[in-house]
């Protein structure tokens, strides 16, 4: 298969520990430190529109009650969702996803796009998250060898979703992601025509490492924070990690 088309090193939900994730500040931190890939998470709001979210329910990084889906994106993205981690990022909103996908092609940002739907709402999630993704990166599309390395990937836990994905825009890159990868890995992969599979680092081997590679996939890890730790991946054959500590495994880390 061909090589590792994205960056080895990328920043997990946008500035990994240096700023709220999944938000256009966390981006904006990622670039500053140098990164040329940054991974995120989508779900949808009450009213259809994806929004950079981790988490199904408020409260962790946004103030509030409820779940995503009891909101409008309008609503959503009033709230602040920056003033849990610092002082500084007080008032950072929830960003909508168009705006993060703008961002990114301004700047020739490689994204991993977790979809991340609420449970219930996979289909819907995949389908407009990799809608939206195709007609923002159109013409990007249209000449796939030029742009092969800043097109997003898709990835989700939810084969459901990752397969809405796949019939809403077939032309983006996907990947399936595990915790523990199960033993139908690769029949999986097939269906999804997914180009990479994304999974836990701590549950790797170097076995199931050189098995995937040479199944034709490309192998992408979360979440790695030590320098040992993602040398002896890389060893293994690993093709590229998230990382939160975006000082201790910088861009250009070998």
């Amino acid at each position: 298969m061909q090589n590792w088309p994205y960056p080895v090193i990328c920043a997990h939900r946008g500035g990994g520990v240096f700023a709220p994730e999944n938000t256009l500040a966390g981006l904006r931190c990622g670039v500053a430190h140098g990164f040329k890939g940054v991974e995120f998470d989508v779900m949808l709001s009450r009213d259809d529109v994806p929004v950079l979210m981790h988490d199904p329910k408020l409260g962790r990084t946004v103030r509030g009650t409820g779940a995503v889906p009891d909101y409008t994106a309008a609503q959503l993205h009033a709230m602040d969702a920056g003033a849990w981690h610092s002082p500084a990022h007080t008032g950072e909103r929830v960003p909508l996803f168009a705006d993060v996908l703008d961002y990114g092609k301004q700047v020739g940002l490689w994204m991993n796009v977790e979809i991340k739907p609420v449970p219930g709402f996979e289909e819907r999630t995949g389908t407009i998250a990799a809608q939206m993704t195709a007609q923002h990166y159109a013409d990007w599309l249209a000449a796939p060898e030029q742009h092969r390395a800043q097109i997003p990937l898709l990835s989700s836990f939810s084969f459901v979703a990752l397969q809405a994905a796949q019939a809403a825009a077939p032309q983006l890159p996907r990947g399936m992601l595990y915790e523990q990868i199960p033993a139908d890995w690769q029949a999986q992969l097939q269906q999804l025509g997914c180009v990479s599979l994304h999974c836990n680092h701590k549950h790797l081997t170097p076995e199931m490492t050189q098995a995937i590679r040479a199944a034709g996939y490309w192998v992408f890890v979360y979440t790695v924070n030590e320098a040992a730790r993602a040398r002896e991946l890389l060893g293994w054959g690993v093709n590229g990690m998230v990382t939160d500590r975006l000082d201790l495994l910088p861009p250009d880390f070998s």
